[in-house]
């Protein structure tokens, strides 16, 4: 048996309560219910369970303490052709470096993880290209490009198993939870 994995932020529920009310108005975009609202930190795809709990065991090593990050305006992928709509993230490079040491940890256990460049972000939207109004994107993105949320703490990620329904959007089911603090000096 295999799961579909991925680690990545909560995003907290007054946060979700912010958000939700302003996914509207772009046709074409399939919005992402607030359940699924995360930031990803790494990708590992497809794994077999054994794999999974290997690396369960290694996130659970990592180290950091909490830090603070927001919502910050709107963008898409996809240039001439989206393929979905996000909210940025204002973050300290804390969030780059909890990333980064996600992607290490899958490294190290011979998991591969994407190679582009880390884009903190929330997706809200997956886009169908044909039925896209551009006009009504670039509207969105003009909206709430001025969008920043208050501040709020990441304290803990999670290992996240990925599931298909036939319609509408992925079940999105934790795995496991990697609380971050403060080390104790001795």
């Amino acid at each position: 048996m295999s799961l579909r994995v991925f680690s990545a932020l909560p995003i907290p529920d007054e946060v979700a309560d912010i958000v939700d009310p302003l996914l509207d108005g772009v046709p074409g975009a399939n919005w992402r219910p607030r359940e699924n609202f995360h930031i990803t930190l790494s990708y590992y795809g497809e794994l077999e369970i054994p794999a999974v709990e290997e690396l369960d065991h290694e996130l659970a090593r990592i180290e950091m303490a909490p830090f603070e990050l927001a919502l910050k305006g709107a963008n898409h992928f996809g240039k001439d052709e989206p393929t979905a709509l996000w909210l940025g993230v204002e973050a300290p490079s804390a969030l780059a470096d909890l990333a980064a040491k996600t992607r290490r940890v899958a490294a190290r256990l011979g998991i591969a993880v994407e190679k582009r460049n880390y884009l903190p972000h929330l997706t809200v939207a997956y886009i169908d290209p044909g039925e896209i109004d551009l006009v009504k994107l670039k509207r969105f993105e003009q909206q709430w490009n001025l969008l920043e949320t208050p501040p709020f703490i990441a304290d803990r990620f999670y290992l996240y198993s990925s599931h298909q329904r036939r319609k509408g959007p992925n079940d999105y089911q934790v795995e496991a939870e990697y609380p971050l603090f403060h080390r104790r000096m001795a």
